[in-house]
């Protein structure tokens, strides 16, 4: 099996290289990113939409310096878009091109020249770092989840017209789901494994201070204030980190430094993207 050399030089170097990446990375989640990459194993991050589990395979990918290859999950995805597919009109162009010659041109119909490699097989075959990200595999259908055992297992897959095809190096994988149902434990068993919530109210303030230029910590403690108290609300939808960064810099741009009823009224469309959310939100947080 093809071999990796690790990112990072222990733990500290994770929480290090992540922060310089703009990721404020919990000990947990720091942990299970420092044994996946010393380990060679995927890792699953399961947990509700919004709280960073897509960003923090591209930061790994920044602070890496590695290729960032993303596999995006959607029902009704299947091989040809995973794996690869063949190119079927420069295949048929050979034929046309090569009529008279048919019997030596045949044979090359099904080589590496006509294959299109989608996101697995590019990790798999790329000579560089990278990360690959499958992102919401809990949108694909159960079956789905077959295509990708072989590649995460021995990280290699098998093309019938060209054998197995295993990896030139191997890939730091990271999987996230959002938790809307569940996976098989054939694939969980082939993960490390973290749940990643919404951070705690001093964190969150760490990350926005870190993303947001020139905001103040006195704006961001209000930000903060408000974001957590609509996430306690039975909304559709609740607001992300990303989410948070936006309604902060938003606030900046505004020239605002104390959030007033006002401020918050008017721009609570960044935070939340459903008319049901926007009305309940408004009556909890406008007041007598």
């Amino acid at each position: 099996m093809a071999e990796r050399t690790p990112f990072f030089a222990s733990p500290d170097d994770v929480a290090s290289r992540l922060r310089d990446a703009t990721y404020l990375a919990d000990a947990d989640l720091v942990q299970v990113t420092w044994l996946a990459d010393r380990l060679g194993k995927p890792v699953l991050l399961e947990g509700p939409a919004g709280t960073g589990k897509t960003e923090l395979a591209k930061a790994v990918a920044r602070a890496a310096g590695a290729k960032l290859i993303r596999l995006q999950c959607y029902e009704g995805l299947d091989e040809s878009k995973a794996l690869y597919e063949w190119n079927y009109r420069k295949q048929l162009l050979r034929i046309q091109v090569g009529v008279e010659g048919w019997a030596d041109a045949e044979h090359d119909l099904f080589s590496s020249e006509f294959l299109l490699e989608r996101p697995l097989l590019q990790a798999l075959r790329a000579d560089e770092p990278v990360v690959l990200l499958i992102d919401e595999i809990d949108r694909v259908e159960v079956e789905v989840e077959a295509l990708l055992l072989e590649a995460l297992s021995d990280f290699q897959v098998s093309i019938p017209e060209l054998g197995t095809v295993s990896a030139t190096r191997l890939p730091f994988v990271v999987l996230t789901s959002n938790d809307s149902r569940a996976l098989t434990e054939a694939l969980r068993r082939r993960c490390l494994y973290a749940w990643v919530d919404y951070p705690e109210a001093a964190r969150e303030r760490e990350i926005i201070l870190a993303r947001v230029p020139g905001v103040s910590e006195g704006l961001v403690t209000q930000v903060v204030d408000v974001v957590h108290r609509l996430r306690g609300l039975d909304l559709q939808k609740a607001p992300s980190i990303s989410e948070s960064i936006d309604w902060a810099l938003t606030l900046v741009t505004l020239g605002v430094t104390d959030l007033r009823r006002d401020d918050l009224l008017g721009t609570l469309g960044v935070l939340l993207k459903h008319r049901g959310d926007l009305q309940r939100a408004t009556k909890e947080l406008a007041g007598p």
